[in-house]
């Protein structure tokens, strides 16, 4: 198997990263390990503009950029148009002629006002992240790119974001990633109930090993933060039985605790997405995503266009553990 291999020196840093964290960490965090979908969440968790452009850049586009702009608010008129045209619903002016589509994320998070704006404001993103999910398909699908080619433009992202996490002082031991070849890819398929090569959800895997058990919450902060798109999790594809999303919780301001919406899953004690080709005590948190790339202009079938966008998706996991975890992991019926 391929890999790009990144090995991190272990050193004790001497400005670790330990971030107070907000609702909207936290949320990200429980439904990342819950390998949920955010289309089944009823509020969002944005208390500032800053957060909503942090979120936006991961899935990269600029706020202020002319092009991304547009196509958020290309997103945001085709997803109002079909609440009111397909589901015969009434979207009020508070939400249809918003001036800053950005405005939309703190409406679908305060649950303090009218509840029709927040429930309304909080369908039309999840319209929105369902259209750029489709018409990023759309788009890989008519793009002259080879997979390989792809797979290296989320290598170089995935890399230089590798490289920020070790000097913002998260503790990292190593990070480093493998890509699966034709003929690995073709063994899995042989192997595995589901046949069919879309099904395979690690053809570029990233693993990060932490010191410590403690550390592992700290390294999901930053790639929420930094690197993955919470929204962008492969629902149903997720696997953790190592971090209970209640000690993550635990972080969390007492007076935010109650806001914290309830998992549709169990993350740590489902059996259902335990890894087939692994022993029974083999611990690891598995995340898959639909990881944003943006595509060089020469790539896009007919040039920059608003209602296609720039940016395709490529499925990647992550995979965590702390280093006792991953020595264990590689012993016994794991082995």
């Amino acid at each position: 198997m391929r890999r790009d291999a990144l090995e991190l020196d272990g050193t004790p840093l001497s400005s670790p990263y330990r971030p107070p964290l907000s609702l909207g960490d936290v949320e990200a965090m429980r439904l990342l390990l819950a390998g949920g979908s955010v289309v089944d969440w009823h509020k969002a968790a944005f208390d500032t503009l800053d957060d909503v452009d942090q979120l936006l850049r991961l899935h990269l586009l600029e706020p202020g950029d002319p092009f991304d702009d547009a196509r958020l608010r290309y997103l945001f008129t085709e997803a109002v148009a079909y609440v009111e045209e397909y589901l015969r619903l009434r979207v009020p002016p508070k939400v249809r002629e918003v001036a800053d589509v950005r405005e939309l994320f703190l409406r679908a998070s305060d649950v303090r006002g009218f509840r029709r704006t927040q429930v309304l404001s909080c369908m039309v993103l999840k319209l929105m992240h369902v259209m750029q999910h489709l018409e990023a398909a759309d788009l890989r699908l008519r793009m002259p790119l080879s997979d390989n080619a792809l797979l290296d433009l989320a290598a170089r992202r995935i890399g230089a974001a590798a490289d920020r996490m070790r000097a913002d002082g998260v503790p990292l031991v190593a990070f480093y990633g493998s890509r699966k070849t034709r003929t690995s890819v073709i063994t899995k398929l042989l192997c595995k109930r589901d046949d069919v090569a879309t099904r395979v959800f690690d053809k570029l895997r990233y693993r990060v090993l932490v010191p410590e058990p403690e550390d592992l919450a700290t390294a999901l902060t930053w790639l929420v933060r930094h690197l993955v798109p919470f929204h962008m999790v492969v629902p149903g594809q997720s696997h953790n039985n190592l971090l209970d999303p209640d000690e993550i919780t635990a972080r969390l301001e007492p007076t935010l605790r109650d806001a914290i919406q309830p998992l549709v899953d169990d993350p740590v004690r489902s059996e259902a997405r335990t890894n087939e080709f692994s022993g029974e005590t083999y611990r690891m948190i598995n995340v898959v995503v639909d990881l944003p790339v943006r595509l060089p202009d020469h790539a896009l079938p007919a040039g920059p266009q608003v209602s296609q966008g720039r940016v395709v998706h490529v499925v990647v996991e992550f995979q965590l553990a702390d280093v006792a975890t991953d020595q264990a992991n590689e012993a016994g019926e794991n082995a």
